[in-house]
């Protein structure tokens, strides 16, 4: 059984949970030309979008018989796309949430 894929993911996995504990947390505002909430919403779309297109298309030439696309890559880009979407699904029904209690407040 061919495990290069697995133990690609792993090492991923294991590169952004240690970029995740060693980067700061930023507890306050940005500063007047700091980042732009759209530009960051925008660029986080079309990453899941990007993540679904190739797992699509290495399902695709998988399918198609192609010898340098194994199974185990095949599913780890899948599952890897499917959780890029479900945590945009969650984010945006957080923005939902923020936005309702925003227009319930009393003014």
């Amino acid at each position: 059984m061919d495990t290069r894929g697995i133990d690609q993911m792993l090492s991923e996995l294991r590169s952004v949970s240690q970029a995740a504990q060693n980067k700061p947390v930023e507890t306050a505002a940005p500063a007047a030309g700091g980042v732009n909430f759209a530009d960051v919403l925008d660029n986080a779309l079309k990453d899941v979008s990007a993540a679904q297109s190739e797992a699509r298309q290495m399902a695709q030439e998988f399918s198609a018989g192609d010898p340098n696309v194994n199974l185990q890559d095949v599913m780890v880009n899948l599952q890897k796309a499917n959780l890029s979407f479900q945590q945009m699904v969650q984010v945006r029904n957080r923005l939902v949430t923020a936005y309702q209690d925003i227009m319930n407040m009393p003014v």
